[in-house]
């Protein structure tokens, strides 16, 4: 794992510290299954501390609990016995989890970090409107607004943005299955170099 960079860290202390507890509070609010509100909070740093680039995240706020929801998520979509409760909840969109072995745990923050890495990949204004859409949750008027396009422009960045990541994590999934010889990174092919 690479060292956490002097700006990395000041990012995290300065623009992510302050939520944690917010997010700690939430997290205790929703059932856990197995999952300590810790482990969830230390994976969401491993995960920030490894991004690429942290350019495109506008909102921190929003951008920590969107990573915390989706390290939970990851842990109940490899329950192999999910509770009738639990299905009831997702409903609310509360964070469920299983009782992960730590291969499971590095499994899923590899994931992670493979699925943040390929977001930062994405040409620059297709990963600014995917993360004005679906991180920080803008409308696609608020988004086209915050980039002072059409809303036109916005439906084809996010188009654009999920072919590319579909592409990508298909990739991805052959490599890992051995369909061909692994890359040595996620890679986003078919990226363009202008952000029209």
């Amino acid at each position: 794992m690479s060292r956490v960079t002097d700006e990395r860290a000041l990012w995290l202390a300065r623009d992510v510290l302050p939520h944690e507890p917010a997010l700690r509070a939430w997290l205790k609010r929703r059932p856990s299954r197995g999952l300590e509100v810790d482990d969830i909070v230390q994976e969401t740093y491993a995960v920030l501390a490894q991004l690429a680039s942290v350019a495109h995240i506008h909102n921190p706020r929003a951008y920590v609990f969107s990573v915390a929801h989706s390290i939970v998520l990851q842990h109940v979509r490899r329950m192999r016995i999910v509770p009738i409760e639990t299905v009831a909840e997702m409903d609310r969109l509360s964070i469920y989890s299983d009782e992960a072995n730590p291969e499971r745990r590095v499994a899923d923050y590899q994931e992670l970090r493979q699925i943040a890495q390929l977001i930062a990949a994405l040409p620059g204004k297709c990963r600014e409107a995917f993360a004005l859409r679906k991180v920080e949750g803008l409308s696609q008027r608020q988004a086209a607004e915050r980039m002072g396009v059409s809303e036109n422009t916005i439906e084809k960045h996010i188009g654009k943005a999920l072919r590319l990541l579909a592409d990508a994590m298909a990739r991805l999934e052959r490599d890992e299955h051995g369909d061909r010889a692994a890359s040595s990174g996620p890679a986003l092919h078919g990226k363009v170099n202008d952000d029209n």
